[in-house]
């Protein structure tokens, strides 16, 4: 097995446990393609799993964990509660599922994938987190795609501060107001999306910078994400670029290309992401 893991450095939580700061996405790949992109990933040295209930690949996921040959324990693995699973006795049930699809006894880390605000029941989702995070079931929760308001909430109505806040972030999306939330409370910023579905590779500033440095484009942008001490959890189906998003760890940005990429934002900012309202 690849030693790379070793070189990923960590995030604490806000509870006390530690995540690598860079971990694999399964977002948009099919359930029989998970398993053999899960696996390049495991074999190239990482050792955080992304998946969602809504992904409908968690069992391809937990296939490429169980034949891996890794211990539960050397592997973080993060999950989401859908937005039809809202409610405190729905999201219980789901997070049962989930653990059966990934042939899992816990999670690392179990998230509630939108605020979903005008169903009016992510309080009570978060209660049900807070549930199975006090019986040992989960390690850390978290939340997906909450803007401040929705943080204020559940930061006054609860009595867990979430440990995770994930939510779309690159460097033409860069959710100023959001991070400056997270870190109000504590919570740490995980960017999905991560590269803009590759819609900021090519960019000038960017390509300028990875032919500097030696590194591609998509290098570039997760050493920028790193250095600012975000979560990242790019997605490939490639092997080569599954490795490749992990070898960023033998350079490092200048401040003069870290504002570079700050002020490639641009104005305005996208709208939901389809899936929020799908189901």
């Amino acid at each position: 097995m690849n030693t790379t893991a070793a070189t990923v450095p960590t995030i604490t939580l806000n509870n006390g446990v530690t995540i690598p700061q860079l971990g694999f996405g399964v977002f948009q790949v099919p359930d029989a393609a998970t398993t053999d992109a899960v696996a390049a990933a495991l074999q190239s040295g990482y050792r955080s799993i992304d998946t969602a209930a809504i992904y409908g690949n968690e069992a391809g996921v937990g296939e490429a964990l169980a034949e891996s040959g890794l211990a539960r324990d050397e592997v973080f693995v993060t999950s989401k509660v859908w937005n039809s699973e809202h409610g405190y006795d729905r999201t219980l049930r789901a997070f049962d599922a989930s653990l059966a699809a990934l042939g899992l006894e816990s999670l690392d880390l179990y998230l509630i994938h939108w605020p979903a605000p005008g169903r009016g029941l992510y309080l009570d989702t978060w209660r049900a987190l807070e549930r199975l995070h006090a019986d040992g079931r989960v390690r850390a929760i978290g939340v997906s795609n909450f803007e401040p308001e929705h943080l204020e909430r559940l930061v006054d109505a609860g009595s867990v501060v979430p440990a995770v806040n994930q939510v779309e972030l690159h460097p033409a999306l860069q959710n100023r107001d959001v991070v400056a939330a997270n870190e109000r409370y504590g919570i740490a910023t995980e960017a999905w999306s991560p590269l803009a579905q590759g819609a900021v590779l090519g960019d000038p500033v960017i390509s300028a910078i990875a032919a500097t440095h030696g590194k591609t484009p998509a290098q570039v942008v997760l050493r920028w994400h790193l250095q600012q001490g975000r979560i990242v959890i790019p997605k490939s189906v490639t092997p080569r670029r599954i490795a490749e998003n992990l070898a960023v760890f033998d350079f490092a940005l200048g401040e003069a290309d870290l504002l570079a990429i700050d002020a490639l934002e641009r104005d305005g900012r996208t709208g939901p992401h389809p899936m929020e309202f799908h189901g």
